[in-house]
């Protein structure tokens, strides 16, 4: 058996050891069962302990404020320094750089070459246009990108005629542009947006050899068929590979904005690609915790090095972070680029669907659940990994998810609960009768630090279409009192759905988010 088997787990059934699969089958049912129990021992204490319970209610609400507070300043920062990337002339500090000294073996910059895979399903053809004109107004070399339209074998008969139009129009614009067409119903593979960037990267390496292209001049780029990259992505993102320590051991995480349709969703779908936004910024803030996130770069060599990506995963785009991780022996990390990458926000043809895409997204996110179970049986069999390095990443995944499913609810809900069953001796104490003013103090102060993320997301908006009115502005700042709501409804709830998935063994196949463009 390979020495590193583990690294193509999908789940707990893809390993033929009696006993390791009962041990992963545990793992995959650990963070579903502390969820759980965090909040059925919420409402046992609110009942039999209701004094304890509100003292926890109070210091955890004081807890989430600070949390609020200290993540606000990352936003604030990490919003400075990507309008400062954005100002930056790339392209002229890689023309001063001359030859890197990082162990790239390049005379110049213009010996990096782009490899970029754009997986699509059933995708209108107005949605890979703006994907293509935004590629080709980048300020990088074309003659150095690569550029791979991945269709799919179910969606042939839609795909040929939407792939065909894009080639007529852009193939000539790039170096090289490929069309692949991933076959379905591949033994042990998922169907989904993994299994298609891997066929598709495949495809593109048997033209890379036949080139000559060494690997380590090839960054390659996934990124979703919405994914709109900003004029001097390439030229950014080239400068950091060329300057960072070890590029080899790095992936490169742009920050994903949800804006590309912003002004056509209704309010909530709005506030929710805003938060979604602000969460990613934030993170660039913290490399030491950061893996890579849907769109996101890496270098060829390492991408081939792990045998591309897992296919029988749904959360690929964090699994090949972690691939890297333990193929590499814990030597490999994130990288944030401090530049964006703009995406579409929901939107469907009315607002009932827009609310269903929403929290069947954000459960797709949350089913990321499993790189828990991923994450420590590799730690357990790969001993190279420092215990540190282990330890640090693992807790903060760990309490990252269990966070995401239980602590909207525990702020928003909890509070109520010694109220309502502490019983009669509870509600006539001074402590019950405090309790709704201090938490609703604290929570208005919390909600107050708000203002930072409404001052970024009016900064952040593209220009508003000419039939909105200045009644439009007021309702960007006005609809973020709906944070609460979205936060239980649209993240806590949908988190614990994606948890008790991979608690009852009933795993998820690959949901892709509808595109329409109004």
């Amino acid at each position: 058996m390979n020495e590193k088997y583990y690294l193509k787990i999908g789940r707990a059934a893809d390993l033929e050891n009696p006993k390791e699969r009962r041990i992963y089958r545990f793992l995959e049912m650990f963070i579903g069962i502390t969820s759980l129990l965090i909040l059925f021992l919420a409402i046992l204490f609110s009942w039999k302990l209701p004094i304890l319970i509100a003292f926890f209610i109070i210091v955890y609400d004081i807890y989430f404020l600070l949390r609020t507070i200290y993540f606000a300043f990352y936003l604030k920062d990490g919003y400075s320094k990507m309008k400062k990337n954005e100002r930056e002339d790339w392209i002229k500090k890689l023309e001063e750089l001359g030859v890197p000294q990082n162990g790239i073996n390049v005379n110049s910059f213009r010996d990096i070459y782009h490899l970029v895979i754009l997986p699509t399903f059933k995708e209108p053809i107005e949605v890979a246009r703006t994907t293509m004109e935004c590629l080709v107004k980048t300020d990088y070399p074309k003659d150095k990108m690569i550029i791979v339209f991945a269709c799919e074998e179910a969606d042939r008969e839609n795909a040929e005629i939407i792939s065909s139009e894009i080639k007529k129009d852009y193939g000539d614009k790039f170096f090289k542009f490929l069309i692949t067409f991933h076959p379905s119903d591949i033994i042990g593979e998922l169907a989904g947006h993994g299994a298609n960037d891997a066929w598709a990267t495949k495809e593109a390496k048997k033209l890379i050899d036949e080139l000559s292209i060494p690997y380590e001049n090839i960054i390659v780029s996934s990124f979703d068929i919405d994914a709109c990259v900003y004029p001097k992505y390439f030229s950014c993102l080239t400068h950091y590979y060329l300057t960072v320590n070890n590029p080899l051991r790095a992936s490169f995480q742009p920050i994903p904005l949800y804006l590309n349709n912003i002004w056509d969703t209704p309010s909530l779908s709005r506030v929710f690609a805003f938060a979604s936004s602000f969460w990613h910024t934030m993170n660039q803030e913290r490399p030491d915790k950061l893996v890579t996130f849907s769109s996101h770069s890496m270098p060829f060599k390492a991408l081939n090095d792990v045998g591309f990506k897992q296919r029988n995963v749904i959360s690929d785009d964090s699994r090949i972070f972690w691939q890297c991780f333990f193929e590499y022996d814990g030597d490999y990390r994130v990288e944030p680029i401090y530049y964006p990458v703009s995406m579409d926000a929901n939107c469907a043809e009315n607002l009932k669907t827009t609310l269903k895409n929403i929290y069947k997204q954000q459960k797709r996110w949350a089913y990321g659940v499993g790189e828990v179970p991923f994450f420590v049986f590799a730690s357990m069999k790969n001993k190279k990994v420092p215990l540190k390095k282990k330890l640090s990443m693992g807790l903060d995944l760990i309490e990252g998810h269990i966070s995401w499913a239980v602590s909207a609810i525990l702020i928003f809900a909890l509070g109520w609960l010694p109220l309502m069953i502490g019983g009669s001796e509870f509600s006539k104490s001074l402590l019950s009768y405090n309790l709704p003013k201090i938490t609703g103090l604290i929570l208005t102060i919390t909600m107050s630090c708000l203002v930072i993320s409404i001052w970024v997301s009016m900064l952040l908006l593209p220009p508003k279409p000419a039939n909105y009115g200045k009644s439009k502005n007021i309702l960007v700042i006005v609809e973020w009192a709906m944070i609460p709501f979205v936060m239980m409804f649209f993240s806590a709830l949908p988190a614990l759905h994606a948890q008790m998935h991979w608690l009852f063994g009933k795993y998820m196949g690959f949901w892709v988010t509808p595109k329409i463009r109004k």
